[in-house]
């Protein structure tokens, strides 16, 4: 008899060799290694929370090959990072697949030494498209019932029929999320032509404070953030915004969050006239200041 557990492990097995195709190991300088993912056959993407701020890395690829690879671009925002390798290397394109909740999914790690790690787990959240705190918007946010190493971070996640999720990420409390594919397909094409993701800029540091009991009712809600500083010429202080405003909403929509507030400064902002309600000396005024392009530093 055909013994069912014996097929599934060797299905399991088979779907991991393939995906072990597509890692590399990034060296680092103390010995250790991160996980790289081929992306094309001469980029990599790499979990930008884990990439040292270098901009040329040793690679160590499937196989045991090493090759020189050099920083393209990163963008904190969507967690993504991507080098370009000095030789390209043999590449077969796998399909994409958005996540099913409650299915089973493998993460693959490097070794560090041409080898492969994996892990088994299933897709324990599968949300709707979200804005990270740095501002990036992200497809989905898939979240994985699943342990993963520091040195696997960064590494393709597949499901059972071997197609990609997306590139593995540690969140708070070491929550294993995914990158989706989607995002990262998105993103790369700005990376290699400009090195980063241009987001929205107002120039202000913000604190989340709460509005005064006394105009909560004009404002429309409890909470808002405060201006602490703004930077000299930048679009707020140009429209008038000073340090101990308290911002309530932008364009209209609320603002009690700092996801929120991030979300309104996407790429799309930059250029775009926005207003700013505000609280300042007792009451609710409204300014208007123009978004530009969050410096490079």
């Amino acid at each position: 008899m055909t013994n069912p557990l014996s097929q599934f492990s060797t299905a399991l097995a088979e779907r991991a060799a393939g995906a072990a195709l597509l890692i590399g190991a990034i060296k680092l300088l103390d010995g250790r290694h991160l996980t790289a993912t081929l992306w094309r056959p001469d980029l990599l993407v790499v979990s930008e929370q884990a990439l040292p701020s270098r901009a040329e890395f040793e690679v160590v690829l499937s196989g045991g090959a090493s090759a020189k690879a050099m920083l393209a671009g990163r963008d904190a925002g969507t967690n993504v990072a991507l080098l370009r390798l000095a030789q390209p290397v043999s590449f077969a394109v796998r399909p994409q697949v958005g996540p099913v909740l409650g299915s089973l999914v493998l993460a693959i790690g490097a070794d560090g030494g041409g080898g492969a790690t994996a892990r088994l787990g299933l897709v324990n959240q599968a949300g709707p498209e979200w804005i990270s705190s740095r501002g990036g918007r992200v497809d989905r946010r898939i979240v994985l019932d699943a342990h993963v190493a520091r040195s696997e971070e960064g590494g393709p996640v597949i499901d059972a029929n071997g197609a990609l999720l997306g590139i593995s990420t540690l969140g708070p409390r070491r929550q294993v999320l995914v990158i989706p594919a989607a995002t990262i397909e998105r993103v790369v094409p700005l990376l290699q032509s400009e090195g980063r993701v241009a987001r929205g800029w107002l120039g202000v540091a913000v604190q989340p404070v709460a509005v005064p009991d006394a105009l909560r009712d004009k404002a429309g809600q409890a909470h808002g953030f405060m201006v602490m500083s703004a930077v000299a010429d930048g679009p707020a202080a140009k429209a008038g915004v000073v340090p101990g405003d308290i911002v309530v909403a932008i364009d209209g929509e609320p603002i009690r969050r700092y996801r929120k507030f991030a979300a309104c400064l996407g790429p799309e902002s930059i250029g775009r006239t926005t207003e700013l309600s505000v609280i300042r000396g007792g009451a609710v005024v409204s300014v208007k200041a123009t978004v530009t392009a969050r410096p490079a530093a």
